[in-house]
């Protein structure tokens, strides 16, 4: 006889550990006959766990989970897919899902909650200069009246329908050794898993056991932060019963800015000149994002090409966390050529001489 971890789901085959696949499937389609719903009615159970148990064993992998791990190889590893929590609460004790995936439990064994994801538009001067603001959200807290039961005491009962899952599952043969699992959303107790008699529900939450409540958050945006950065507030989400309530979480958005474009810590921006000022020198000032006027000048002689960029050193954005040490700011400048015939043949000569005149009156001052 195999050494296994468990045998629970072989004897419900009626076979032995070391069966073989021919003998495993024997044994599954003579039981799945004389249990199957259409012809037994009142054994939809016992036609699952039958189900159950062939879908696993018949799979190599699960097969070799639950040979060496028993039941724990099966939470832990997937076994029996979605749609079988119900059969494996009723096989072993204890739901499936719970230790797949889903909805997380903390160190009490308390089930967490989903967290509440938000947008947060910010603009670029909010995230060079730091901003605190505040958000309005709705939430859903636990009824204070009933206590967050949805009704009196002893009023709720769990539903006989779906028993309590919430769910309904149906298993239905396709073919010898083939079947196919679909899970509807119970209607009796719209997926609660529990029902209230209307005489008896709660009139404030009228048996939702949750009522809606604004929340006013104060959010910190801090100088630095970028594009995507979250600000979490811890346990700030939906509450229900039983559940440890999730996080609110603010993804900030920062929108397009009319000068600069944001590369990490540092800033970007374009600047237009003429083709005499990338020849013969220029100033120019622009408004920073903290409204600060940044002078910039090119002396004589200095030729700026077209694309030509140039970097201010520590005009960039603020490093977060660490907002005295800044970034730099990348300076393109795109030369603005003349138009054809900007200038008739005439005033050619003259303009030429002018420019000449210029020039070396310059040199003649150096």
């Amino acid at each position: 006889m195999a050494n296994v971890a468990d045998t629970k789901l072989y004897d419900i085959l009626g076979v032995s550990p070391g069966v073989t696949d021919n003998e495993l499937k024997k044994a599954y389609r003579k039981l799945a006959k004389e249990y199957h719903p259409d012809k037994n009615p009142n054994a939809g159970d016992k036609f699952k766990e039958i189900s159950f148990a062939y879908e696993v064993l018949s799979n190599p992998e699960k097969r070799e989970l639950y040979d060496r791990y028993g039941e724990q190889g099966l939470r832990e590893g997937g076994g029996g897919g979605a749609g079988m929590d119900d059969i494996f609460s009723h096989i072993f004790g204890g739901g499936l899902f719970g230790f797949m995936g889903g909805q997380s439990r903390n160190r009490n064994g308390r089930r967490r909650g989903e967290d509440m994801m938000h947008p947060l538009k910010v603009s670029l001067e909010d995230l060079y200069n730091g901003k605190t603001t505040k958000l309005q959200l709705s939430k859903n807290v636990l009824c204070s009246t009933c206590n967050g039961q949805g009704g009196k005491s002893g009023a709720v009962q769990k539903c006989t329908a779906c028993r309590g899952r919430g769910v309904r599952v149906m298993i239905r043969q396709l073919a010898p050794g083939m079947v196919q699992q679909m899970q509807s959303v119970c209607s009796d107790c719209n997926g609660e898993g529990e029902v209230i008699n209307e005489k008896d529900r709660c009139k404030k939450c009228e048996g939702k056991k949750v009522i809606k409540e604004v929340k006013i958050l104060e959010v910190h945006v801090d100088k630095g932060m970028k594009h995507g950065q979250k600000i979490t507030f811890s346990g700030e989400a939906d509450q229900a019963p039983g559940v440890e309530p999730g996080d609110i979480v603010l993804v900030l958005q920062e929108k397009e800015n009319e000068m600069f474009q944001r590369d990490g810590n540092d800033l970007h921006m374009t600047h237009k000149i003429g083709l005499v000022e990338a020849l013969c020198g220029f100033q120019f000032t622009f408004k920073h994002l903290d409204g600060r006027q940044i002078i910039v000048k090119y002396p004589p002689g200095k030729v700026i090409e077209p694309g030509c960029v140039r970097v201010v050193r520590g005009e960039g954005m603020p490093q977060y966390r660490n907002p005295f040490e800044k970034g730099d700011l990348y300076i393109k400048f795109d030369v603005q050529f003349p138009e054809n015939n900007w200038i008739n043949p005439e005033k050619l000569t003259v303009s030429v001489s002018c420019h000449i005149l210029v020039v070396f009156s310059y040199l003649s001052i150096l």
